[in-house]
């Protein structure tokens, strides 16, 4: 056996069929596309999301909701994540610049402080906004909270 004789299995590969050849081909004509129709045409493809004329589902479904443009995003930054930052780096007070520094923050974005977690050392911590829990749990150990 050589390479100049390798042939597929007897009965493997079959021949394509030849459309659009005349009458006499018994494939001529229409050329096994029917007779008129969408299907019927050149260059007709369905799209994945057709249904056959029936209202597509997408248009079926009531729209719920809104997005809101005005909406001010911030990044949360909660009471457990700052007590680490203080007991590693033992910087007390902390602003957006050291925020940013540390990693906890982005520089685009807004920082809100949240009350999830415990709070043990005195901080100064000045943010975008806090929640009021936050803002209890920071005093209560005897920091402050200041807006930007």
């Amino acid at each position: 056996m050589e390479l100049n004789n390798l042939r597929p299995a007897q009965g493997s590969v079959k021949k394509s069929k030849r459309i659009g050849r005349g009458t006499g081909s018994g494939r001529g004509g229409t050329s096994t596309r029917g007779h008129k129709g969408d299907k019927a045409r050149s260059g007709s493809k369905e799209k994945r999301h057709f249904e056959g004329g029936q209202t597509p589902m997408q248009r079926r479904l009531p729209k719920r909701g809104f997005k809101n443009i005005n909406r001010e995003e911030y990044t949360p930054l909660n009471l457990s994540a700052i007590e680490g930052y203080v007991q590693k780096s033992g910087n007390s007070s902390l602003d957006i610049a050291a925020l940013i520094a540390a990693g906890l923050a982005k520089a685009s974005h807004k920082v809100k402080v949240l009350g999830h977690g415990t709070l043990t050392s005195k901080v100064n911590i000045k943010a975008h906004a806090v929640s009021a829990a936050a803002k209890a749990a920071i005093e209560a150990a005897g920091g402050s909270v200041e807006l930007v």
